[in-house]
């Protein structure tokens, strides 16, 4: 059960990183009007990433100044995420896993 808990949250983690990578580059097509956000497809997934990716990036981005009109927050948010990944759910599902068998 532990096991099958630490899958689920790592697996739901690295869905976020992917998430956040692939909000950045439809924000980067939309502003170099590459894709327009009149396709209904295309708003559509910008809306369904934005409602995804907003509540975690929005934090850093209000700490976090741009560099240049370049907004870096969502390269901290996916530091911090895949250090978590890493370092920390091993330390919390380790004793979970053991304990569970």
């Amino acid at each position: 059960m532990g096991s099958f808990l630490y899958f689920i949250v790592r697996s739901l983690l690295e869905l976020l990183v992917w998430a956040i990578i692939i909000s950045a580059i439809l924000s980067w097509l939309v502003a170099f009007d590459v894709i327009n956000l009149r396709n209904r497809f295309v708003y559509n997934v910008s809306r369904f990433l934005d409602a995804v990716t907003r509540p975690v990036l929005a934090p850093f981005q209000r700490m976090i100044p741009s560099l240049g009109g370049v907004d870096i927050s969502p390269i901290i948010v996916i530091l911090i995420i895949q250090g978590t990944i890493t370092y920390l759910l091993p330390l919390i599902f380790t004793p979970l896993i053991g304990l569970m068998g």
